[in-house]
């Protein structure tokens, strides 16, 4: 399989980090690769209110990887569950999905709020969130999870 980006993450998020995300609290884009996209690529995305991001970690070492299972974020009061199990981003194939808001849309950009990529992350594919395609019945998750995702937007734990 060979991927080709759609365009780039542009972001105040310059470097990748584990603690303190605060990722609201950033401002990020995304800029379509214009030798291979128009504006009309985008024409009528504005009309959702949400987007979804498939996007690369190309600048994580591919050493890091992981294949088995660990305690998310190191912590030994958490269970140790697979890789499958997490939203941990040294994936076996190094993909990351966020769903951001929608902005603005102009030319051959989207500005977002809530992306969780960093500066220059290459993107492989863009979809507007359309409420039938979340989850159907209840949602579940352990609650180490929830305590894991807590402050991830704001930097400040619940």
């Amino acid at each position: 399989m060979e991927f080709e980006p759609i365009g780039w993450v542009r972001s105040t998020r310059r470097t990748p980090g584990l603690r303190g995300h605060n990722w609201d609290g950033e401002t990020a884009s995304i800029e379509l690769d214009a030798a291979r996209f128009e504006p009309a690529a985008l024409r009528g995305l504005d009309s959702f209110s949400h987007l979804e991001v498939l996007f690369f970690f190309d600048q994580l070492d591919p050493g890091l990887i992981e294949t088995g299972s660990r305690r998310p974020a190191g912590r030994d009061d958490w269970p140790e569950v697979g890789i499958f199990a997490q939203r941990f981003s040294h994936r076996p194939n190094r993909l990351g999905v966020s769903r951001c808001a929608i902005r603005t849309v102009s030319g051959l950009t989207v500005h977002v709020a809530g992306l969780d990529a960093i500066d220059r992350t290459p993107v492989l594919d863009i979809k507007p969130w359309v409420a039938e395609q979340g989850p159907r019945g209840d949602v579940r998750q352990p609650a180490w999870s929830s305590e894991l995702m807590a402050g991830y937007w704001t930097g400040h734990p619940a």
